[in-house]
C-alpha cells in the first residue's frame, strides 16, 4: 500500500476519539534512545530505526521528550524555536518520516510541549529584554525590585535559589521557575496565548496525535505577586531532591496553580477537538495539591484529557496500604476525569532502584501498574528491568545534579542510553562516545539478550500488555478496591458485562487471598502462577491472580 492509499484508508475508517482512555504510552527520551549520525546523541532517525521494538511491545502510543531547537541547558525543555527540530536530532523531514512510520506500525505519537517557559535565547525573550515598551515587552513575567533592590517576592526556583533574575537592560527582574535561562511566559497576555495555540495547531497539522504538556500547572502566576506562605515541615513531601532543595519549604499558592489556567486549558482543548482524535497528558507538578488539580484539569471533558500522576514517582515504597490509599483517594477525587499512572520517567530515580525491587517484584509491580484504572506511561528501559545507573561526577550532564552533588546526584542515572546489544561497550546505542556513558550493569539486560526469551523481563512486559489489551475492563473499566493490607492488593475491574478480579501478593512469602462472592474462573493468559480453590486463591511470593466472573 502506497502513502496515498494509506492516507485514503485512514480517512475512511472513523478514528476512535476515545483511544487514549486506558492507553499504554511509551516515553522515549530521544537523546538516549538510538544514535544514527555517529555523534553520541540519540536522534529522530534513530527512533525510526528502533521503532519496531516499541511496536512489538504492544503499546498504543509513544511520547517523545522535547526535540525542538534549544541551547540544551535543560536538554530541550528550554525551547528557542517551537516550530523547528534541533539539528542535533535531525530535521522536520525526519520528524514527518517518524510520524509516518509510527502510524504504519499502529502507534500514536505524542510530543512534549513546553508552554510555561522558553529559553532565554528565544527571539521573543531577546526582544522582551531590550526595553519596557517593545512589542514583546509583556510576553514574559517582569517586575520591579523592592526599594532595597531585592526580588519582588519570596518565590523560589525548582533548581534552587530565587525564582527571580535581574536584568540590567530593563532594570527589572524576570521570573524563572526553573533555570535562570528558562524565563516564564506571561500567559495573562492574550497575544502569548494565541501564539501558543498556533504552535499546537502547527504540530497537529503535521500529524501528531496529541501532547504531553510539561509543567501544566505553571502556566499562570498570581498577578499581585503575593508571597508564598511557609509549609509546615511535616507536609514537605516533594518527589525530586527534597533533601537539598528548600523549594518544598513553601506552600505554592501564588507562583502556580492559578484559577486562570482552567480557561486557557479549555481553549487548548477546543483546538485539539478540531482534529480527529487528538489527546493530551498534563504533567501536574505539585506535592500538596496534585490530586485536586488533576481532578480539576481533567473534569468535564473540556480541558485536558488526562493528567500524569506523581504519587507513584515518590521514593515511598508502594505498600498495599499506600497503594490502596492512593487509588481510593483518586477514585473519590477524580470524578469524570482520568488519571495517567507511571512508576518511572526521565526526572526520577528508576523505580527498580528507588524501591529496591528484585526481579520478581519488578514484574509484579508492572502488572499492578497495568491493571489500575487509568492510562499508563512506561519509561524507556523499564521493559528491560533497568536499574538506576551510576554516573560519575565527571560524566554528569544534568545541571540539577551538578549543583547539588553529592547529596543529590541529579537525573542522569535514569537517562543513560538504552542497551540494544551486550557485546559492545556502548550497547549498540552509538559507535561514538555517548553523551552519557552506557551503564556496564545494563549490558546483560540488552534488548538482544531478551528479545527471543519469553521468560525475560521484556517477554513479561509484552505478555502483560497483550493480556491488558485483551480485557476492556482493564483499559476502561470501573474500579472497586477489595483488599489493601496484609501484603495484598486486590480489586475488581468491570466494564460492559466483563468483571475481572485482580490480586497481587507484594511480599516474599506465599499468601491466601479470599475471592469475592460469586463464581470466578482463573484466566491463565496472564503471565503468573496461582492456585485457585473454591473460595480463595493461594498466591506464591510476588505473584498475581486474575479471575473472570462467570456470566449470570
Amino acid at each position: 500500500m502506497n502513502l496515498m492509499q494509506d492516507v485514503a484508508r485512514q480517512q475512511i475508517v472513523a478514528p476512535d476519539r476515545d483511544w487514549w482512555r486506558g492507553a499504554v504510552i511509551y516515553q522515549i527520551y530521544p537523546r538516549s534512545f538510538q544514535d544514527s549520525n555517529h555523534d553520541g546523541i540519540g536522534d529522530l532517525a534513530g527512533i525510526i530505526h528502533r521503532l519496531h521494538h516499541v511496536a512489538e511491545l504492544g503499546v498504543d502510543a509513544i511520547w517523545i521528550s522535547p526535540f525542538f531547537r534549544s541551547p540544551m541547558l535543560d536538554f530541550g525543555y528550554d525551547v528557542s524555536d517551537y516550530r523547528d527540530v534541533d539539528p542535533m536530532f535531525g530535521t522536520l523531514g525526519d520528524f514527518d518520516a517518524l510520524i509516518h512510520r509510527a502510524h504504519e506500525l499502529g502507534l500514536k505519537v505524542l510530543i512534549d510541549l513546553v508552554l510555561s517557559h522558553t529559553s532565554s535565547q528565544h527571539s521573543w525573550f531577546q526582544e522582551s529584554v531590550r526595553s519596557r515598551d517593545n512589542p514583546k515587552a509583556d510576553w514574559y513575567v517582569w517586575a520591579d525590585a523592592k526599594p532595597d533592590g531585592s526580588p519582588p517576592n519570596n518565590w523560589l526556583s525548582i533548581f534552587g535559589g530565587s525564582a527571580w533574575e535581574w536584568s540590567g537592560d530593563r532594570m527589572q527582574y524576570y521570573l524563572h521557575n526553573f533555570l535562570k535561562e528558562q524565563p516564564d511566559l506571561n500567559l495573562h497576555n492574550a497575544d502569548v496565548q494565541e501564539e501558543l495555540l498556533a504552535i499546537a495547531r502547527f504540530w497537529l497539522d503535521r500529524g501528531v496525535d496529541g501532547f504531553r504538556l510539561d509543567t501544566i500547572n505553571f502556566y499562570f502566576h498570581d498577578r499581585e505577586l503575593r508571597n508564598n506562605p511557609a509549609l509546615a515541615p511535616e507536609r514537605r513531601n516533594a518527589t525530586i531532591a527534597p533533601e537539598v532543595n528548600p523549594y518544598n519549604w513553601q506552600e505554592h499558592l501564588y507562583d502556580k496553580n492559578q484559577p486562570e489556567n482552567l480557561e486557557f486549558l479549555r481553549r487548548l482543548r477546543a483546538v485539539m477537538d478540531e482534529y480527529p482524535a487528538a489527546t493530551s497528558v498534563g504533567e501536574v507538578g505539585d506535592a500538596q495539591y496534585g490530586m485536586q488539580i488533576q481532578a480539576e484539569y481533567t473534569s468535564g471533558g473540556d480541558k485536558v484529557h488526562m493528567c500524569y500522576s506523581f504519587e507513584f514517582l515518590s521514593s515511598i515504597p508502594p505498600t498495599p496500604e499506600r497503594v490502596g490509599q492512593i487509588v481510593t483517594d483518586y477514585e473519590a477525587a477524580i470524578g469524570d476525569g482520568w488519571a495517567c499512572w507511571a512508576f518511572s520517567n526521565h526526572d526520577v530515580v528508576r523505580h527498580a532502584s528507588r524501591w529496591n525491587l528484585g526481579e520478581d517484584a519488578r514484574r509484579l509491580y508492572a502488572a499492578l501498574l497495568l491493571s489500575l484504572r487509568g492510562s499508563v506511561c512506561l519509561y524507556q528501559g523499564e521493559e528491560l528491568g533497568l536499574t538506576e545507573a551510576y554516573v560519575a561526577y565527571e560524566d554528569l550532564q544534568d545541571p540539577y545534579g551538578i549543583r547539588f552533588w553529592p547529596n543529590y546526584k541529579g537525573r542522569d542515572g535514569c537517562r543513560t542510553p538504552i542497551p540494544w546489544i551486550s557485546d559492545n561497550q556502548n550497547g549498540g546505542f552509538s559507535d561514538h562516545k555517548p553523551w552519557l556513558p552506557v551503564a556496564v550493569e545494563h549490558l546483560h539486560r540488552a534488548v538482544a539478550n531478551q528479545e527471543d526469551k519469553a521468560d525475560s523481563t521484556l517477554g513479561f512486559y509484552r505478555a502483560m500488555i497483550r493480556f491488558r489489551q485483551g480485557w476492556r475492563a482493564l483499559a476502561k473499566g470501573s474500579f472497586e478496591l477489595c483488599q489493601a493490607r496484609d501484603g495484598v492488593v486486590s480489586f475488581i475491574r468491570a466494564h460492559e458485562g466483563q468483571r475481572l478480579f485482580c490480586a497481587f501478593n507484594l511480599t516474599n512469602q506465599g499468601l491466601p487471598v479470599p475471592l469475592p462472592p460469586g463464581e470466578w474462573r482463573q484466566d491463565k493468559g496472564a503471565p503468573f502462577t496461582a492456585l485457585q480453590r473454591d473460595t480463595e486463591v493461594t498466591l506464591p511470593p510476588y505473584q498475581a491472580y486474575f479471575g473472570a466472573q462467570e456470566a449470570a
